[in-house]
């Protein structure tokens, strides 16, 4: 046998699906119009056409010498000779490489269909099959594959293109987000004092940096020193904020230290009142000082707070020991309330001794509660005014300056009297007359000065 054609490489080998031609009559395939390209996917094509077997009897001849020939739109045309077998078995050979051209013809219509390869390849390769076909040594319906190759053709076009626009769409896409994620870091870098959530922000911002392809590498390099050197500006400030605090943790933990020394010269102090006033000065500085590194801070803290325990620990003590004290001392004072009984109506000189003997006593019991004291000093002033209005109303009776005024104006009432004696004796009418009137109202300022004395 001898064949003027050789398959081409890549042909599938026999019994691989067929697919043939049309049947005669049968409607010829045309190509569908892609529809319009949307961002996400290439361009849809009409459904690959899927055909049984071929029968090779429709498209050529294979003659008693084994010439054999297909027919096409342009006329018969030979392809290649048989001497394997008879006449039969040749046609049915030809049939068989027409149907392994027709299958690669599908496969490509599938790959387009589907939109998983890559619409330029699928083109190439349609348009070398298209180009064998004139020399094709196949007998079958090669119109039909020719009208289909070119639909494959024209479909990879607007698949690729839109494949491209999709391609550049998602370049501008990615192009703007790394935009927005440089930025966003400048602006990190340049203000935020967050540092913890900052930071996270920073490496949150890398990883989807990483995930992002098919920007203009010139480009992208320019965004990612952006990147960079906003990331970089972010961790100087920051180093530079944890430095400064770090020196002023230092210099609180130095001044902590100077106030625990300072707490426990005084825990041991019973000047109960200015001691309590020093802790609390102390206790204000801590507070003012800042805080040194954690774990210092928490010992000096303990260290601290253990002097003031000690001191406060102490007055307490002593304050329950004193309050049990004044406590005796209010019972024993109302003891003596209930004791003594002073009456400076009857004997003021006694009650005035009773009341100094009192007094001592009094002062000699100490210091009582302060909530009963009001009420026990109360009852003692009550017994002091007592006797004291006693003695000023006794003094008010025997007032020598009072009595020494009365007696003044009656030796006052006296002398006019005699002046008015006199002045008769003269026949000085008038003058007795003026006497006595003087006499009269010295007499009547003598009575209200006795008069004064007496009602006291």
């Amino acid at each position: 046998m001898t064949d003027n054609s050789a398959p081409k490489p890549g042909t599938p080998k026999p019994g691989a699906p067929r697919p043939g031609a049309p049947k005669p009559g049968a409607a010829k395939p045309t190509a569908a119009k892609p529809s319009a390209p949307k961002p996400s996917a290439p361009a849809a094509v009409h459904p690959p056409v899927v055909t049984p077997p071929s029968d090779p009897s429709l498209f050529g001849r294979v003659d008693e010498d084994g010439t054999a020939w297909v027919k096409t739109a342009d006329g018969e045309r030979q392809i290649g000779s048989w001497q394997a077998g008879d006449a039969a078995e040749g046609l049915a050979h030809f049939g068989r490489r027409y149907d392994d051209l027709a299958t690669e013809v599908t496969l490509l219509e599938a790959r387009l269909t589907s939109g998983t390869g890559d619409a330029r390849k699928t083109r190439t390769a349609a348009v070398a099959l298209a180009q064998s076909l004139p020399t094709a040594a196949v007998i079958g319906d090669i119109d039909a594959l020719s009208r289909r190759l070119d639909a494959v053709i024209a479909e990879s076009e607007e698949a690729a293109e839109a494949a491209k626009a999709e391609r550049e769409h998602e370049r501008e896409e990615h192009t703007h987000r790394k935009e927005e994620l440089a930025a966003e870091a400048e602006q990190i870098g340049a203000e935020s004092t967050q540092w913890k959530a900052a930071g996270d922000r920073l490496r949150e911002i890398l990883d989807e940096w990483k995930t992002i392809r098919g920007v203009d590498r010139k480009l992208d390099d320019a965004l990612w020193k952006r990147y960079s050197k906003a990331r970089e500006a972010f961790n100087r400030r920051r180093g530079a904020h944890f430095a400064e605090l770090d020196r002023e943790r230092a210099a609180a933990k130095a001044r902590k230290e100077e106030l625990c020394e300072q707490a426990e010269a005084l825990q041991s102090s019973t000047d109960w009142g200015p001691t309590a006033a020093e802790f609390r000065d102390l206790l204000a500085e801590w507070k003012a000082a800042g805080r040194a590194p954690r774990e210092a801070d928490d010992a000096l803290w303990k260290r601290f707070k253990a002097a003031q325990d000690v001191f406060f620990g102490a007055r307490n003590a002593a304050a329950s020991e004193r309050d049990a004290e004044f406590e005796g001392n209010a019972t024993a004072k109302e003891e003596l309330l209930g004791s003594v009984h002073i009456d400076p109506a009857k004997d003021l000189d006694g009650a005035r001794a009773a009341l100094r003997d009192l007094q001592e006593k009094w002062d000699e019991i100490g210091k009582v509660p302060r909530e009963k004291m009001h009420d026990l000093e109360g009852r003692l002033h009550a017994i002091e005014k007592k006797v004291r209005d006693a003695a000023d109303s006794q003094w008010r009776r025997t007032d020598p300056e009072a009595m020494a005024r009365a007696a003044q104006f009656r030796e006052r009432v006296a002398q006019f009297e005699e002046q008015a004696a006199k002045a008769t004796a003269a026949g000085k009418t008038k003058d007795a007359e003026k006497a006595l009137a003087q006499a009269q109202q010295w007499r009547e300022w003598a009575d209200a000065a006795e008069g004064a004395v007496n009602d006291r």
